[in-house]
């Protein structure tokens, strides 16, 4: 759902808005918000976190973060999985992971919905890409299959 403002918000505006459930976005100067996700969207989300997790987190290579707002490039968006590497995970004052996030996760993972544009999710991923991400996959659980966009 894309909400118009009577005057455009810049990102710094949008970002003092109270958070929405389902998470909105913040794209080419526009508020888009999130569908809610579904039953197999979940399950893979929440799957995919903890394999990953189980995986990177031991050795601290890495740490995904589902549904995290990650701003960067004049985007501020909510990928269904973001991927850090450990050493490039913001952390607060007390050493502990910071609630604010302004990078580009190293691997950005969307899930599609019933309802949800292919065409959106793909500009997401892009625009990670062309600010750093490493990796973007497309998870289409309809269709079960996974789009892998490498960088470049």
């Amino acid at each position: 759902m894309v909400k118009s403002p009577t005057k455009p918000l810049t990102l710094e505006e949008f970002l003092k808005l109270p958070e929405t459930k389902p998470s909105s976005e913040y794209i080419n100067g526009q508020i888009i918000q999130k569908p809610m996700p579904q039953g197999k969207h979940s399950i893979t989300q929440g799957e995919l976190v903890s394999v990953i997790n189980a995986v990177v987190r031991p050795q601290k290579i890495a740490l995904a973060f589902p549904e995290l707002r990650c701003t960067f490039g004049g985007r501020s968006i909510v990928p269904d999985v973001a991927v850090f590497a450990w050493e490039r995970i913001p952390i607060d004052e007390s050493g502990d992971v910071a609630n604010v996030f302004k990078a580009h996760p190293d691997w950005t993972i969307e899930i599609l919905s019933p309802d949800q544009s292919q065409t959106k999710v793909t500009g997401n991923i892009l625009h990670c890409l062309k600010h750093g991400s490493r990796l973007g996959w497309l998870i289409d659980p309809e269709e079960r299959s996974v789009l892998v966009y490498p960088p470049k």
